[in-house]
């Protein structure tokens, strides 16, 4: 894309708000950038809500959803067809949309997160657009997730199936510029395309691996960087909480967090025992088992569930945490390929960061973190203990030199490099 062809558009197809999702809170937060350096229009693509509860994901309340700012559109396309269309109606509708962005000349950056279904749609997007005839003026980029492998690929190659996985390492490859949210996310999907050419005789490994650059999730640091000890002590009074007296899981409820085993380790703890509070705070498919076995823990009465945490009192949370641990392990459906919530907890400062050396995680904490073995409770139980029994002049010391570290993932940062590949200079270009 040359200076005479800069975007005065950015269209961004993803899973956005209400999903509790660390890249729905990415995609905003490139959305916010992109109006700061000069774009004058971004649009957010993304699924009705109907949609989302019908799907399961976990969502978020919809009363604590923050305000796009102005100059942010949420687009949620309606379905196209009736009950004749049973799967793909709200994909038609989404791509559809597509079409019509990309077919009116404006210059335009198309980001898709998630390679299925998002990068698919924007492929055959881009192929309808051409074939119209119509004026098209759009540069692509496509990030890939680690359950974009885990989840389709890597499936599809356990059950032979080499259609599905061809769809979408093609239509990945399709795009102008290839990145992905970790290293150890690009060696996964280069590894799993492997498999597929190993099986199939195809060709995808080598061009994936001379194409994909590494854009690390966008991260809002200032929130994290500027909470007081005032926010501290209102957002905890507000949940019947003392700072520094609990520690804090924040993510999904999903199997993969290893919630199970931060349940049971906590339990058997030291800190149990001293009264320090457990508060699981997140939404997913294993909230009810995950309730029963802690109702089931003898420090049951110690664990609280949070579903309604929202963006504004997060910050707040992980700062008045005396640690946060997250042990996630990797399972067929899903490896932490990043970690978001682990560099938004190193961004608050506060107590340490216990979690494992699970897919991309050390990337997103490098060496300020507790590592500990997965689905291990007991050495949980150990981690929270060391870590309640540090000096406070050493957990102010870790935490700073977390924050230095993570500060890297501001969304200023990555969205200045991701861009960087599109554009000649877009700080100087885009703010004329």
């Amino acid at each position: 894309m040359t200076p005479s062809t800069l975007p005065t558009r950015l269209v961004i197809v993803v899973r956005a708000d209400p999903v509790i999702c660390g890249h729905s809170v990415e995609a905003r937060n490139l959305a916010e950038v992109a109006l700061q350096r000069g774009i004058r229009e971004v649009r957010i693509v993304t699924w009705p809500i109907e949609r989302l509860e019908a799907a399961g994901l976990p969502l978020k309340p919809l009363d604590v959803v923050l305000p796009y700012s102005r100059g942010i559109t949420v687009e949620r396309p309606d379905p196209v067809g009736d009950y004749k269309v049973p799967d793909s109606r709200y994909l038609a509708g989404i791509t559809g949309r597509l079409v019509e962005l990309f077919t009116d000349g404006v210059p335009t950056v198309a980001l898709s997160l998630y390679l299925s279904p998002h990068t698919v749609a924007v492929a055959d997007a881009m192929r309808v657009a051409w074939a119209t005839g119509l004026p098209v003026n759009v540069t692509t980029i496509a990030e890939a997730v680690g359950s974009d492998v885990t989840n389709i690929v890597r499936a599809c190659v356990a059950e032979g199936r080499f259609g599905p996985a061809a769809h979408i390492l093609a239509s990945y490859l399709a795009q102008d510029h290839l990145v992905a949210v970790s290293e150890y996310t690009r060696d996964l999907i280069v590894s799993s395309a492997e498999d597929v050419d190993s099986a199939h005789g195809t060709r995808f490994a080598d061009q994936l691996r001379d194409r994909i650059a590494i854009s690390y999730p966008a991260i809002d640091a200032t929130p994290y960087l500027d909470v007081s000890a005032a926010d501290v002590d209102r957002v905890c009074a507000a949940r019947d909480l003392r700072p520094g007296g609990y520690v804090l899981f924040l993510s999904r409820l999903a199997r993969a967090k290893g919630v199970d085993e931060l349940i049971d380790g906590f339990a058997a703890s030291a800190a149990a025992k001293r009264g320090i509070r457990l508060v699981i705070a997140g939404r997913g498919p294993e909230a009810a088992e995950l309730r029963a076995r802690a109702a089931l823990s003898h420090a049951a009465e110690l664990i609280d569930f949070l579903d309604d945490v929202g963006d504004a009192e997060k910050p707040a949370l992980m700062a008045g945490c005396a640690a946060f641990v997250l042990p996630s392990k990797p399972r067929p459906e899903f490896v932490e390929t990043f970690g978001i919530a682990l560099a938004e907890k190193l961004l608050a400062g506060g107590g340490p960061v216990i979690t494992c050396d699970t897919g991309g995680i050390v990337e997103a904490v490098g060496e300020h973190a507790t590592i500990i073995p997965v689905e291990d409770a007991a050495a949980i139980q150990r981690a929270i203990d060391e870590a309640l029994a540090l000096p406070a002049d050493e957990v102010r010391a870790r935490s700073e030199r977390g924050r230095e570290y993570a500060r890297q993932f501001d969304r200023t940062n990555v969205f200045d490099k991701l861009f960087a590949r599109v554009l000649p200079d877009p700080v100087a270009v885009l703010v004329e």
